[in-house]
């Protein structure tokens, strides 16, 4: 199973939000290239990096801090927020990022996304976040009516790489996943489901790992790594397969909380 870091872009800084809410944001880092540094040094195979401020302004906005990243880092970056038209998605595409991340027009413009995978087979991923089941939309400030699983078997038909799957409730409050609804959800389709949204701690990760079997295949943690509450290279141990192996052994991660 995947453990992978999340870089959260606000005004080009990294931070947290609580429960997707904007107005409880915290700072982690200045520099936000300097965190996915760190996150690679540590045994990172894959970075998630969310552009905020695209997601609310409805397209990208971190889009330098997102090529600076790219280029700092020798591992797969895959990138969502504010994109919501084929140029915006290409255009980070040819700027390096390896998958981009649809939310918002899953919902509203499923043609498009169907188009995209056609144009860029393997490189898009849907990522639905749910809110009590229902699909939430435009940086989570709104609330649509269609369920999460309806959509993921919508646009698995569609050829996307995979599902991240965000129990908004769940998100920065190290509360624990979602089991429940990632079961559900993966059982449902035959793409890889990846989870996100409260994980807190080495077992939240090995009781994701349990579901590995029914296709969660990877997790996205953030504010437990930047807390210190769980150690990437300790994750990636337990969990695998990372590149933990490649980690000098005095390698200190609290240094990143």
């Amino acid at each position: 199973m995947e453990v992978i870091p999340a870089i959260d872009l606000l005004e080009g800084r990294c931070v947290r939000l609580y429960q997707g809410d904007y107005d409880q944001a915290q700072t982690f880092d200045e520099n936000p290239v300097a965190v996915a540094r760190q996150w690679v040094a540590a045994g990172a195979s894959r970075l998630h990096v969310v552009d905020l401020d695209g997601a609310k302004a409805g397209h990208p906005v971190n889009v330098q801090a997102i090529e600076a990243i790219v280029r700092a880092v020798d591992v797969p970056v895959q990138v969502g927020g504010g994109l919501r038209d084929r140029q915006s998605a290409a255009d980070l595409l040819h700027r390096g990022v390896q998958r981009i991340i649809l939310g918002t027009i899953a919902v509203e413009q499923p043609d498009l996304v169907n188009q995209l995978c056609q144009e860029f087979p393997g490189q898009i991923v849907v990522g639905i976040d749910a809110r009590n089941g229902k699909v939430a939309t435009r940086g989570w400030l709104e609330t649509s009516e269609v369920m999460a699983t309806d959509l993921a078997q919508r646009m698995t038909t569609f050829g996307v790489a995979a599902i991240i799957y965000t129990d908004i409730h769940r998100d920065g409050t190290l509360q624990g996943p979602n089991l429940e609804a990632l079961r559900e959800l993966a059982d449902s389709v035959e793409v890889p489901v990846v989870a996100s949204g409260g994980v807190s701690s080495i077992t939240d990760l090995l009781s994701l790992l349990a579901l590995e079997p029914i296709g969660v295949t990877g997790a996205i943690v953030g504010r437990a790594l930047y807390t210190g509450d769980i150690s990437l290279k300790e994750a990636l141990r337990a969990v695998g397969p990372g590149r933990w192996q490649d980690v000098p052994p005095d390698f200190d991660s609290s240094a990143l909380a």
